[in-house]
């Protein structure tokens, strides 16, 4: 891997390859089988961030030629209200993948919502079922983070084979799942989180380093290898440098890496925002193509 100033992935590029590729599938589907993918999103309440996610989706899917619908549920809708509307999608020949938007209001239980949803439909790949499919190394719907990572690492970095990878996170929506893809991949995988002895040395043995730690800019540039690979799964919301802004109460997102101090020294790097993050609604796709081809039995 080369020791210069880090290469910068770009997400957005990346993203539009992946669309792109899902928009020429879903027009081969529908001409030729008469087949058109379904998404159907369940918002619950009117969380602000949530609802820009689901617009954002909404757009994509029907950008690309999907069957797109997007179901709201008032905040205080009741658990059963919830899990009629799981049971009605899972039964819609339509929809081929259903997403229930995240965090839902405390008084929901969201394992017993995920545990609702069909596996085959599961296109936030959360269900039990899909999480012990990709363990075994059978064909899964996987976590959209995740995959989204794995594409921008094969398409930068290339042959993984026998490389050494540290993923900081072990949340079962990004960092197990994450470890799991690269042990896949061949490489030779550790989990580090925050019990983790001497976590600056574990960091700077990996050829990949993925930070999905949920700390603002929490690995610093000496953390790293030189030449390493740096994808940063965070998503942080800090007050701005600027004075003046910051006392405005005007925030920004930053990742979980310092991503001046790593990129003089990793060999490629994400940027937060602009790298995993726009991955993820175009996974989101991919993984609604995927299982509308296994549902029909095109795959």
């Amino acid at each position: 891997m080369s020791e210069t100033a880090a290469k910068i992935i770009d997400g957005k590029v990346h993203a539009e390859r992946v669309r792109s590729r899902v928009a020429d599938e879903v027009a081969r589907l529908r001409a030729d089988y008469g087949l058109q993918p379904g998404l159907a999103v369940v918002l619950v309440g009117e969380d602000p961030a949530s609802q820009i996610y689901v617009r954002s989706k909404g757009e994509h899917s029907l950008a690309v030629g999907m069957h797109s619908v997007t179901h709201r549920l008032p905040a205080d809708a009741s658990q059963h209200e919830l899990l009629r509307l799981v049971g009605e999608l899972n039964a819609d020949p339509a929809i081929h993948g259903i997403l229930v938007q995240l965090p839902l209001p405390k008084h929901l239980d969201e394992q017993a919502v995920i545990a609702a949803i069909s596996p085959d439909k599961d296109v936030d790949g959360l269900h039990v079922v899909n999480a012990g499919r990709l363990a075994n190394g059978v064909p899964a719907l996987i976590p959209c983070t995740p995959l989204g990572s794995m594409i921008l690492l094969r398409e930068t970095v290339g042959d993984l084979t026998g490389l050494n990878a540290v993923v900081v996170g072990r949340s079962v929506l990004v960092g197990r799942p994450m470890a799991q893809l690269l042990l896949q991949a061949d490489c030779t995988v550790t989990i580090a989180h925050s019990r983790t002895r001497d976590l600056q040395a574990v960091c700077r043995q990996a050829d990949i380093l993925v930070a999905a730690v949920g700390r603002p800019r929490m690995i610093r540039g000496d953390w790293i290898k030189p030449g390493a690979a740096v994808i940063d799964v965070g998503i942080n919301r800090v007050p701005f440098d600027d004075p003046v802004k910051a006392a405005a109460g005007r925030t920004k997102v930053v990742g979980d890496v310092n991503f001046k101090e790593a990129a003089q020294v990793a060999g490629w790097i994400t940027p937060a925002p602009g790298g995993v993050g726009l991955m993820t609604v175009a996974v989101l796709l991919q993984n609604t193509l995927t299982a509308a081809k296994r549902i029909a039995g095109l795959d």
